[in-house]
Parts: structure tokens; C-alpha cells; sequence
């Protein structure tokens, strides 16, 4: 069983703001065309091991995959342009590829990612900031493939206290 709650925005595209469900295999459908993923709305969905996003989201929200401790697969979406805090803390994501259009990775983006092991920056990346990867345990600056120009805060595989 999956139920998806979602509201319209002011352009006319959807935000999709609550998940119920208890499969290990989340596809959100693709018959609304959805920008934004809310804040919190996969959150401790420990069962969830692969999500599948639409192409049109450009948006991804605060606590949006907390805790999705067995979430392996995550293909980011061709669109999105903006992560926010801690979109990624706690889930078992191992690696990532973030697409071109997303230019800053935000404090604490991927807080405690345990297993994440690899991130490869798209061609548009523009900065990462402090604690970004704050707890990611196997990853370092040399497992992040970015672009040479990128501005990495000297914090960003900080832990923080």
C-alpha cells in the first residue's frame, strides 16, 4: 500500500507533502507534475529501500529521507536545483550522483550517512558548505568527485560537537 498527500502551488505543479505506506519499493507517481518533496515526508520509513523520483522535481525538502536507514537506491532527479538542511541525515544511502542543475550542497545535507561511501558532484556545483558531510564516516574528500572550481568549506567532513 502507498498513499501520497500532495497540494498544488501557486504555478500550477504539485508538492508532495506526506507518505503512508510500508513497501520496500516507493515510486511516486508521475501522473502530477510534482517540483517539491516536503519536509519530512519519508521520514523513518526504515522498510524503504529504493525510491523512485520524478524528473520534475527541482526541490527537495528538510528531513525528507530521515532515517531510511535501509535506503540503498536513489536516483536524484535531472531537475532539482535545491537541497535544504538535512535532506539526507540518517539514511543508508551508500553512493550518490547529484545532477548538473544543482548548484550548493547545505550544512548537514547528509549528516550521518554511515554507509555512504562515493559522491559525485554534477557539472554545475558551485559550493559545499561546513558539516555538509558532518558523520559520514566512510567518505572523504577523496571519495567526493567535484569540480575543481567548487568551493569546499575547509568544515564540510566535520563532525560537529
Amino acid at each position: 500500500m502507498q498513499e501520497f498527500y500532495y497540494r498544488r502551488v501557486e504555478d500550477g505543479t504539485f508538492c508532495l507533502t506526506g507518505y503512508e505506506g510500508d513497501e520496500a519499493e516507493v515510486v511516486i507517481p508521475d501522473d502530477k507534475v510534482f517540483t517539491i518533496l516536503s519536509d519530512k515526508v519519508f521520514r523513518g520509513h526504515d522498510e524503504i529501500t529504493s525510491i523512485k523520483i520524478p524528473d520534475s522535481v527541482t526541490d527537495m525538502g528538510e528531513f525528507l529521507f530521515d532515517g531510511c536507514v535501509n535506503l540503498r537506491h536513489l536516483q536524484l532527479p535531472a531537475e532539482l536545483r535545491t537541497l535544504w538542511g538535512y535532506t539526507f541525515v540518517r539514511c543508508g544511502i551508500e553512493e550518490i550522483v547529484l545532477p548538473d542543475h544543482l548548484r550548493i550542497i547545505p550544512p548537514f545535507a547528509f549528516k550521518d550517512c554511515k554507509n555512504l561511501r562515493k559522491v559525485v558532484c554534477g557539472a554545475g556545483l558551485e559550493k559545499i558548505y561546513a558539516w555538509a558531510f558532518s558523520g559520514c564516516d566512510r567518505l572523504s574528500e577523496d571519495c567526493l568527485i567535484h569540480r575543481p572550481e567548487a568551493e569546499i568549506s575547509p568544515q564540510a567532513f566535520s563532525h560537529t560537537s
